[in-house]
Parts: C-alpha cells; sequence; structure tokens
C-alpha cells in the first residue's frame, strides 16, 4: 500500500496529451486551450461614457453648458465639445472629441431649453479610455487554460471564434457486477441498479472528455478480459469500477495483466478508495476503481480529473478552503488520508454530513466539499480550520 501523494505522481507522470484541434469558440467550455489568444480590439475600441450624463470639459463645470447633441450607445459623435458646450451621451456610447469628462444626469439640473448646469460639488471623469482594460495584441487566454463560462465573453470579446483546443479524451468505462443493472431497469431480488457507470460518465464530460460507456460486465473472467481489451483498444483512458477487492470475483487486476497492463499500484493509503488499481497498456492509463460509489467519486475527483486535465495541457491544482468546524469531529483510525463528504452550515461552518460509509452516495448528493483530514489526525475541534474540497 502507498501513500495518496506517492499514488498521484504516479498517475501523473509520463502522461501522453491528445493532440489539438481547432473548434468553435461556442463549443469550448470545460476544454483546455492550446494556444496563447490575443485580443484583435483594444477593449474598450473607443473612449466611452461610464454613466448615462453629460460629456463636457472639466474647466467649464462651474458654468452653464449648452446640450448641442444627443449620443446612444453605437452612435458615432458629429461634433466636437467646445469651451461652454456638452453632448447628452448614453451609458457605452463614444465620447465626443473636447470632452474630457462626463457629469451623470443625477448631478445636473436644467436652467432652459437646452441648458444645463452641474449640480454637484464634484466628479469622476466616468469615462472607460480605449484599451484601458486589454490593448490590441495582448494576450488574452493563456495556452493550457481551462475554459469556463468566463473565458468563453472574452473569445468572443477578441474575436477568437476558432481557438485551438486540446482534442478531448475518450473515456471508456465499464462496471463489472452480476448484482448490477441499468438505470432504468427495476432491480430484482439480490440486484441494485449501476449508479457508477453513469457517474463517472458524468464526472468524465465534466471534465471535458468524451464519456464512452460500455456497459455492465458480468463476474466472469473470460467476459471481464473481452471487455478490458475492447475498452484499452478503442479509448484514451479506461475506468473500471469494482472487482478490484479481495473476493473470489474479483478478476480486474489479473485479467489488467493478462492485457499487458503494467499495473503501478494496487492499492492507496486513502478512505475511502484504499483497493485502487492504476495502470498502462502502452501509453493508455487504465484504473480500476472501488465499487463502492462514494470510493469511485471521490477517487475519480482526487486521481482521474488530474490525470484528464494534464493529458490535455492544463495544470491542475483543486481549490482547497480553509473552513471552520461547526462541530468538534474525531474518527477511529488515523492510519490513511480521508476525504469526508461535509456541508457547510448558515454560520459559514463545515459539519460532516451524515455519513454511513462509502455505499452511502446520498451522502455526497447533499454535501458541498470534502473535508480533507490528514494521516495521524484523530481529531479536529470545533472552531478549528478543517480543509474543505469544494465538490
Amino acid at each position: 500500500m502507498i501513500e495518496f501523494e506517492e499514488a498521484l505522481s504516479i498517475v501523473l507522470s509520463g502522461v501522453t496529451t491528445t493532440g489539438s484541434e481547432r473548434a468553435d469558440f461556442a463549443d469550448a467550455l470545460n476544454r483546455v486551450l492550446a494556444e496563447d489568444l490575443c485580443s484583435d480590439v483594444d477593449m474598450p475600441p473607443f473612449d466611452k461614457a461610464a454613466m448615462d450624463g453629460y460629456a463636457c470639459r472639466r474647466n467649464d463645470l462651474d458654468g452653464e453648458l449648452e446640450v448641442i447633441e444627443v449620443l446612444a450607445a453605437g452612435d458615432i459623435p458629429s461634433r466636437d465639445i467646445a469651451e461652454g458646450q456638452c453632448s447628452k451621451i448614453m451609458t457605452g456610447a463614444m465620447v465626443p472629441r473636447g470632452a474630457d469628462t462626463v457629469i451623470m444626469i443625477e448631478q445636473c439640473r436644467e436652467t432652459g431649453e437646452g441648458k444645463i448646469r452641474f449640480a454637484a460639488r464634484k466628479t469622476m471623469s466616468n469615462i472607460a479610455t480605449k484599451g484601458e482594460d486589454v490593448k490590441k495584441g495582448d494576450v488574452i487566454c493563456r495556452a493550457g487554460t481551462l475554459i469556463l463560462p468566463r473565458h468563453i465573453a472574452m473569445l468572443a470579446a477578441s474575436g477568437s471564434t476558432r481557438p485551438l483546443l486540446a482534442k478531448q479524451p475518450r473515456v471508456g468505462i465499464l462496471s463489472t457486477g452480476d448484482e448490477l443493472v441499468e438505470p432504468g431497469e427495476v432491480p430484482g431480488p439480490g440486484k441494485i441498479r449501476n449508479s457508477n457507470g453513469i457517474q463517472l460518465a458524468a464526472q468524465s464530460r465534466a471534465a471535458g472528455c468524451i464519456p464512452n460507456y460500455m456497459g455492465i460486465v458480468p463476474d466472469d473472467a473470460k467476459a471481464t478480459e473481452l471487455a478490458i481489451g475492447q475498452a484499452l483498444a478503442t479509448n484514451d483512458l479506461v475506468l473500471i469500477s469494482g472487482g478490484v477487492s479481495m473476493g473470489d470475483f474479483d478478476f480486474v487486476p489479473g485479467i489488467m495483466k493478462k492485457n499487458n497492463v503494467d499495473i503501478l499500484f494496487q492499492k492507496v493509503a486513502v478512505k475511502p478508495g484504499r483497493p485502487t488499481v492504476f495502470g498502462k497498456s502502452g501509453t493508455t492509463p487504465i484504473f480500476g476503481l472501488p465499487g463502492n460509489p462514494v470510493s469511485s467519486y471521490i477517487n475519480f475527483e482526487t486521481f482521474v480529473k488530474p490525470l484528464i486535465y494534464k493529458m490535455m495541457g492544463h495544470d491542475y491544482h483543486p481549490l482547497e478552503l480553509k473552513i471552520p468546524m461547526g462541530v468538534s469531529f474525531k474518527r477511529k483510525k488515523a492510519d490513511r488520508l480521508e476525504f469526508l463528504p461535509v456541508i457547510v452550515n448558515s454560520q459559514g461552518e463545515a459539519v460532516p454530513a451524515r455519513y454511513h460509509g462509502s455505499a452511502h452516495i446520498h451522502a455526497i448528493s447533499l454535501s458541498v466539499g470534502l473535508m480533507c483530514i490528514p494521516k495521524g489526525i484523530l481529531n479536529i475541534e470545533k472552531g478549528e480550520l478543517a480543509d474543505v474540497r469544494p465538490l
């Protein structure tokens, strides 16, 4: 059995990247950028009004101002601002030449037809100047960026409509076990629905992959060997849930070896998820994940997701927050790193979720994060800061 950090280092070593392809920016969500992107325009592209008001010269604020035109967003000013003049202007409109200030409408009063005065004591310029956010040619997103909705907005604003993206890994997903039926079936005696396969497919899709759910494999050595061989031949990464422990029908590690998989570890000092197998068939990584759904869920988040992102060229560092404990917590053993489902109460404190163990997937569905309890730590007292990884 190896420590979590050593196992993660093995998973992330010698990773083969997926290559790249151009795609429409609207389809880039949760994918990884494979090139630096530069803006083809200044942002803003011209001096623009940051408020609804009147564009004028600051030196004229003490006197009456003549309104010479009205400018909506998208209009091009037809007149420059001279002494004693102003243009009524809407937010986002181009500021006319000669103006260096936009005074807000609520700080002005009308003194006659087409005449106004500034009625406040002072004002900011209220002008967003050309290129103050981004200058033409500036890098707006770096290669290796995981593209989120906020990045899509930058791609749109900079004209990067066909970015170069890392190709999406194809993830083959197998679930093993005679007790399993597909989610659409009503389980008979001794049977349960296969939540792992669908769960792993959803996690893979959320990580920017193309999931390839390959169904349920019975507890039969020949069927398992055939399924693993097919999965390795047709995918960039293979995930198998179940069949990795010490039972009479846990064939997966042995059959992985028969499929020329170089097994790099079989047990990890982590709770839940100790019986986790990892190896490679050539350059294709393959995981044998525990059959209990909480274990497979957490091991995807902690091992599989970092590997997927590295395959796509993204340097993934999971967010960990320091959150005060809402209750005191004690565990029976401290021989492994533990990931415990937690909620956050109305006081912003971490509280362990109602949790019956690694088969209790409902606990994960109700939780907002995983509390990371290091090896050797038995107690965490109320008010003490805990490390919480958001889900």
